[in-house]
């Protein structure tokens, strides 16, 4: 079995990002536009959180669900930060990771996203359906 193989075998590199110090409205666009359920947090290029669909769910259809876009991003932005609604300092892998750590990992904490870092730098994700494809294909 192949699961061995190094971690950066499956992992996306084309990553979806929002900067700490951005508004929670362009957050809910990038959601809103994209087929994801994870954005990761950077401040530069260091990975300092993760936000999935859910959290922002929570936060947006608990409090404002029946308010338009534009109203909504209004009160997003006065009522939250990016800092507020992220998982701050998210369980990571090191590149030189392998796919076997990954899923532990990713059990381990059921969660479905794992961020890929080469010391601070933010350089990939693997998600569990990542994991999934690459198990079809054994």
């Amino acid at each position: 079995m192949k699961k061995n193989e190094p971690i950066t075998n499956i992992m996306s590199k084309e990553l979806v990002t929002i900067h700490d110090h951005e508004p929670v409205s362009k957050l809910r666009k990038i959601f809103e536009d994209g087929d994801l359920h994870h954005v990761l947090v950077v401040s530069g290029e260091k990975l300092v959180g993760i936000i999935s669909s859910n959290d922002l769910l929570r936060i947006s259809f608990g409090e404002f669900g029946n308010q338009d876009g534009k109203e909504l991003d209004a009160v997003l932005d006065h009522t939250f930060d990016i800092a507020g609604v992220m998982n701050r300092n998210p369980v990571s892998l090191p590149v030189s990771g392998s796919i076997r750590d990954a899923a532990r990992l990713l059990v381990s904490h059921r969660f479905h996203a794992l961020p890929i870092v080469d010391g601070d730098k933010l350089v990939g994700i693997v998600t569990s359906t990542d994991l999934l494809h690459f198990l079809s294909e054994l």
